[in-house]
């Protein structure tokens, strides 16, 4: 439980003892206290210290009772808070939150309001990580998802922060968001992740592409403040799972990505006699487009139009598949070219549609050998293709949520291969869960370091003082390279125990173990959270 910005303060403490200074003049009624805190979920817990019953219920806001009539004089009101209240929260261990949307979740619409170009993740990041309890973040965002991991420090108060962030660069309202979000944490968060990379959550099961995304938001993450310790791992370990369940389950055989669903749709919207006959044109180069262009030559396609800002990768996928006659024209002459097109594919990253109803009314009709219907295969997010061209009589729209058909082929072979996946990710998730447990020792590795070289320092000082100003600077530092030397080796056998990489579960247990017995033995556990050192600094920095 995090008590608003200083932890309550004069304010807090003040009413407290006023409170418990009346309640001694009238033992037998308890003290009500009404605390202002933000919850975060709704419980119920008492502790017993002592003597004194403190019941904390967090809901709205914190009620805490505190039986004074019999209260040890040596524990005062406040410290009860404390120790019921604001310590329970800080010693919290930070989670690890996905928000998101998807195709599953939310339609198009929404998913392209949402959608953060590449570009612009490293700033995404900086943002997420500037609100009060986020530490890490990172930013998922394709065509068929929009998804924003983070380490929280509080999972209420960071799902609550990340998405008013989400309406406040989108411009949808929070409620709206709340319908379609969907909220995972810690180990089903990592579940998530994993059968993303895996190609399980993909509206084409087992596609390859998500894995190179998954790669992508790595790369771009380096070096970027805020993709951390925790999500870098979450991420790397994500791409190696990835990879594991396509080489054992080889789900990704007869599986069809976006690009070639887009074109397999194509194919089934036309006359199968026109099928390689049919005036084709790509409007976008990149790798959805050159995709594109490979399953329109593996299906018989043998010419084509090319649009694009320059001729340089048209060139370089010309030369690729020097069979097939590839025609570049730039962005320019577009409309020129829809004109002359039975089918239209678009996958370019414009943030604006690049067709609108004004531009498709006044092209000319296609032949009735090819249906009547241009056709737009809008594979982009956001749409490059705007909803209105759907009100055309001489159009047909089809964009990332009507591949469903497509995707049906095939399913219930990968749907074998798929539930042999799920063995290997809930494998590989308890091995994350496990590494990430076993950072929990390095606070304590950071106390105890701390707390020897508190008492080094303290004795040092002793001695020099004691053995006067006129000693060497030599003696002085030898003197002080001895107490160093002691401390460490002192300290050699219990840091070797607190150190584990999470690999053996047994030396996991162990280590944890070992972990609390020195917490308990040096009393590590009543200093300054690292949590609440974390939460203080986010305030401070957000106040300057």
């Amino acid at each position: 439980m995090a008590v608003s910005s200083a932890f309550a303060g004069v304010k807090l403490e003040t009413l407290i003892r006023s409170r418990a200074s009346t309640a001694v003049s009238s033992p037998p009624a308890p003290a009500l206290i009404r605390v202002l805190c933000k919850p975060i979920q709704t419980r119920r817990t008492a502790i017993r210290r002592g003597g004194p019953t403190v019941r904390c219920e967090v809901g709205s806001d914190v009620l805490v009772q505190i039986n004074t009539a019999s209260s040890s004089p040596s524990l005062s009101a406040l410290e009860q808070l404390k120790t019921s209240a604001a310590d329970r929260y800080t010693k919290e261990r930070s989670s690890i939150v996905v928000i998101g949307l998807s195709i599953h979740t939310a339609p198009v619409e929404m998913r392209e309001k949402l959608a953060i170009p590449e570009a612009e993740w490293p700033r995404a990041i900086a943002e997420l990580c500037g609100l009060n309890h986020i530490e890490e973040a990172a930013v998922l965002s394709t065509c068929n998802r929009m998804e924003i991991y983070v380490v929280a420090l509080s999972q209420h108060r960071g799902v609550k922060e990340v998405t008013e962030w989400m309406s406040k660069t989108s411009g949808i309202p929070v409620s709206e968001i709340c319908q379609h979000r969907f909220l995972l944490y810690n180990k089903d968060a990592t579940q998530h992740i994993f059968e993303v990379s895996a190609g399980l959550d993909s509206l084409v099961l087992g596609e390859g592409q998500i894995l190179a995304q998954v790669k992508q938001v790595v790369k771009v993450g380096q070096g970027v403040t805020g993709f951390g310790r925790n999500i870098s791992g979450l991420f790397k370990h994500a791409i190696a799972v990835g990879k594991r369940v396509r080489t054992e389950t080889n789900i990704a055989a007869g599986a069809v990505s976006v690009s070639s669903a887009a074109v397999e749709l194509a194919l089934m919207k036309l006359p199968k006699s026109c099928n390689t006959t049919a005036r084709m044109l790509v409007i976008g180069a990149g790798k959805m487009g050159k995709l594109v262009i490979k399953h329109l030559v593996a299906k018989g396609c043998t010419k084509m139009v090319v649009v694009n800002r320059s001729e340089e990768r048209v060139a370089a996928i010309r030369e690729e598949l020097k069979d097939v006659e590839i025609i570049y024209k730039p962005l320019s002459e577009m409309l020129t070219c829809a004109a002359e097109a039975d089918v239209v594919f678009t996958s370019t990253a414009s943030e604006n549609p690049l067709f609108l109803k004004e531009h498709v009314i006044d092209l000319p009709p296609v032949g009735q050998e090819v249906g009547g219907l241009r056709l737009f295969i809008d594979i982009s997010v956001p749409r490059n293709v705007g909803s209105c061209v759907m009100d055309l009589e001489t159009a047909r729209v089809y964009n990332v949520d009507d591949l469903r058909e497509v995707v049906a082929a095939n399913k219930e072979d990968r749907l074998r291969k798929a539930m042999e996946a799920q063995a290997i990710i809930t494998e590989e998730s308890k091995q994350f869960e496990a590494w990430r447990d076993s950072l929990e020792t390095v606070p304590t590795i950071k106390k105890l370091r701390a707390y020897a070289e508190r008492i080094r320092v303290a004795e040092l000082e002793k001695c020099l003082s004691k053995m006067g100003d006129d000693i060497s600077k030599k003696t002085r530092r030898a003197v002080d390279d001895l107490s160093r030397g002691i401390v460490n080796k002192l300290l050699h056998g219990p840091m070797q125990h607190l150190r584990c990489d999470g690999s053996d579960t047994r030396t996991l247990s162990e280590t944890l173990e070992n972990m609390h017995a020195l917490n308990r033995m040096f009393s590590l556990e009543t200093e300054i959270s690292m949590l609440e050192q974390k939460i203080r600094a986010k305030l401070e920095q957000n106040q300057k």
